[in-house]
């Protein structure tokens, strides 16, 4: 048999595809709903970029209450650097939206484009990765942590009490996995 070439599908996954198989079990409704969710995540990526961008270029949105705006201008206004990787291991790192750190004040902005509700643990995270990264203490230095969504902007300056635990558990978890693949190796 000659089976038809689809060289422009390689490497891709449609929507209703079988390794996304859960679909088969859909109602209509159903279906609706999640590709919706689909396509505000890839909006959301696109999004990002173009947020991202904004920031490279120092090119300010219009000044108004939308989430978008805020972030970009606000990160702008910070002297922020977008989509910066905090490395620990090739087993624990994070892209940070947006962060800075001068004169003792680490700051690290999230941009939440869907409607789930976010959770400030995941820019948590991205402190501890920092401190270990960069070599520093966080009860030296000042944290504030933002999260732009649904035309709000959550304000969080954790304390060292809640980025030493993140910290020791990054170092410990690290280790047990590392482990793990070395006896797999």
């Amino acid at each position: 048999m000659n089976f038809n070439k689809h060289l422009k599908f390689e490497g891709q996954h449609a929507f209703l595809g079988a390794s996304r198989y859960h679909w088969i079990n859909y109602d209509a409704e159903k279906v609706a709903e999640t590709y919706s969710r689909f396509l505000s995540i890839q909006k959301g990526t696109v999004l990002h970029e173009f947020a991202a961008q904004c920031i490279r270029l120092g090119q300010k949105l219009p000044k108004s209450q939308k989430t978008l705006n805020m972030y970009v201008n606000d990160a702008i206004g910070y002297k922020m650097t977008p989509e910066q990787i905090l490395f620990y291991s090739e087993n624990c790192f994070g892209s940070a939206d947006a962060i800075s750190f001068r004169n003792g004040m680490l700051r690290i902005h999230d941009l939440k484009t869907g409607f789930t509700p976010a959770h400030l643990e995941q820019l948590e995270i991205y402190a501890a990765l920092f401190c270990l990264e960069y070599n520093v203490k966080p009860g030296d230095i000042e944290i504030e942590l933002r999260i732009y969504q649904n035309n709000e902007i959550i304000v969080h300056t954790p304390t060292a009490e809640d980025i030493v635990p993140i910290i020791d558990k990054i170092i410990t978890f690290d280790k047990i996995i590392s482990k793990i693949k070395e006896q797999e190796g």
